[in-house]
């Protein structure tokens, strides 16, 4: 586990940059990001820099309504889920989170804890909110993220 005090949304961005590329370069045709944290700590705007970074050029929308936004390009599948407002297990289902796709498929989920079945993560990013700025915790699973964080900087 790696702490890291993000002072304002640049030093955010920074961080999502640095996710973003690492996702880029892993081998892994299947990564999964888990960000957990009150209200407003940023975990979606790490989602949107994430998939900016990736290359999406258009808006990132919040998936707290929809549960689930999909940005489909460059080789890469991103699906972005925000569990806020469902604690259903059929809510998550329908969206087939394991279905096999041809590009590489990223899915960053909001408020993990709330899932009725548990999934494994490559990258787990829990939020604080600090009097200036946020603290993050970086937990990695068994894969590109582990080395990633041991090498972090």
């Amino acid at each position: 586990m790696k702490k890291l005090t993000l002072i304002n949304d640049e030093a955010t961005n920074q961080l999502g940059s640095k996710i973003a590329m690492e996702i880029l370069k892993s081998s892994s045709q299947e990564i999964e990001i888990h960000l957990e944290g009150d209200l407003g700590a940023g975990k979606t705007f790490i989602s949107r820099s994430i998939i900016k970074n990736c290359g999406w050029k258009d808006l990132v929308k919040s998936p707290t309504y929809t549960l689930c936004e999909e940005y489909d390009f460059n080789n890469l599948m991103f699906l972005h889920i925000d569990l806020y407002r469902t604690n259903e297990a059929e809510d998550i289902d329908i969206f087939d989170l394991s279905r096999k796709i041809n590009s590489k498929k990223v899915v960053l989920i909001e408020w993990p804890e709330r899932l009725q079945h548990e999934r494994s993560f490559d990258l787990k990013i829990v939020f604080s909110h600090l009097p200036e700025g946020r603290e993050v915790s970086l937990i990695s699973g068994d894969n590109d993220f582990k080395e990633w964080l041991k090498a972090y900087e």
